[in-house]
């Protein structure tokens, strides 16, 4: 009832907009039921329909892995819904606004009902455009996201995650700079709360710095590469009186190119402590005998490569993703004690294959089948999944 009463009141909004003048807006979305099927345990969320790599071998008192083993599920809750605003010009700039929401929910306990995936307004003077609102996070780069069509999007080798943030862009003919300051909501930092590990908004918010991102690009009508350097400032205990602040530094460079219907993309991460974006890292956090702690940070070095044909009925892909760690979670023993947070705290490396083929109608409706096979090299003993996906899209 409460589901369908917003969308009634975005409905009545949107009218409102329609009825002054200068204002016009459309809406669009999609309903996309999938199955899925893993051939054993995973880690991931949203009922593991985001998936990011198989969990490890534990035995039971019969020496029987119990994370081993076929299982499946059905779900549409990536349905989704949006509204997109053009209004008059002000301030000598061209304005729109974008709303929308999807069935997902913003954590797993709140699967299935209705959360906010973007909600921004944009400001266009042609070179300058100003974004405020909630976007995408800025180490995403919508332009060179996967093309997969599972949840995961290619998480946690591609990052994928929205943040609310102000994003400044500069362009001048090819080269465009871009500057954001975000802050978190949904995907939140890892720390103690209370002396207890969680994931929380107070980490951020304690640490009073936004996160910010700094990127360098070159478009023309084939080719876009980049470069992008993100700083993230937390608090990892709160409360804390000595407001102890803990820094992570990532930088990635990216790409795509387009030849003969073929989209190429690609993107190289130094991952440190990305958390917050679905994707590895993190860092350890070492209490000293004499009261305070201190932090560092553990990485991983990320690579992927999507291919896929964008014409025609048939649109076949694959995605490729490596993840290595460049350094070893091991305090000693005057370290103790001590709490690893962050994804991936027990994994040397990471790798995934995921082929998939598209049948699209041109007109809307679109079928997906693809296999996604997960190797996780954990610390004691490697372990692989297979995941094999239906789905169907009826974009309006």
């Amino acid at each position: 009832m409460k589901k369908s009463l917003l969308l009634i009141g975005l409905l009545g909004i949107a009218g409102a907009l329609q009825a002054q003048e200068g204002f016009t807006f459309s809406f669009h979305g999609f309903v996309n039921p999938h199955y899925y099927a893993d051939s054993r345990s995973v880690v991931g969320g949203r009922e593991d329909m985001m998936l990011f790599y198989p969990k490890p071998i534990v035995r039971d008192s019969l020496g029987r892995d119990i994370n081993d083993g076929w299982q499946a599920n059905m779900l549409a809750i990536t349905a989704r819904l949006n509204v997109k605003i053009t209004g008059p010009d002000m301030l000598g700039a061209k304005t729109s606004a974008f709303v929308e929401g999807d069935f997902t929910g913003s954590t797993n306990a709140t699967i299935d009902n209705l959360r906010l995936r973007h909600a921004y307004f944009t400001l266009d003077w042609g070179r300058h455009r100003l974004l405020a609102g909630q976007y995408w996070y800025a180490m995403v780069v919508h332009e060179i996201m996967p093309m997969t069509n599972p949840l995961n999007m290619g998480a946690p080798f591609h990052c994928y995650a929205r943040q609310p943030q102000v994003r400044y862009e500069y362009r001048l003919g090819s080269l465009e700079a871009v500057a954001v300051a975000q802050w978190q909501l949904d995907n939140m930092s890892q720390g103690l709360l209370n002396g207890t590990p969680a994931s929380s908004t107070l980490f951020a918010r304690h640490g009073i710095m936004p996160e910010l991102n700094a990127q360098l690009r070159y478009r023309t009508s084939r080719l876009f590469i980049g470069a992008a350097a993100n700083l993230k400032t937390i608090q990892p205990v709160v409360p804390d009186p000595t407001r102890t602040l803990h820094h992570s530094f990532t930088w990635s460079l990216f790409g795509s190119y387009r030849f003969d219907g073929i989209t190429v993309k690609a993107q190289t991460l130094l991952n440190n402590s990305l958390y917050e974006g679905c994707s590895l890292g993190g860092y350890i956090l070492v209490h000293k005998s004499e009261g305070g702690y201190w932090t560092r940070d553990w990485h991983f070095n990320t690579i992927w490569l999507d291919v896929q044909r964008n014409h025609g009925h048939w649109r076949p892909g694959l995605f490729l993703g490596y993840a290595k760690r460049s350094d070893i979670v091991s305090p000693t023993e005057d370290m103790m004690p001590f709490d690893v947070l962050g994804r991936g705290a027990d994994l040397l490396q990471l790798w995934r294959i995921q082929p998939r083929l598209a049948y699209t109608t041109q007109k809307g409706l679109s079928f997906v089948g693809e296999a996604e096979y997960t190797y996780a090299g954990y610390y004691d003993e490697p372990v692989g999944n297979l995941r094999l996906s239906l789905s169907a899209v009826y974009a309006f």
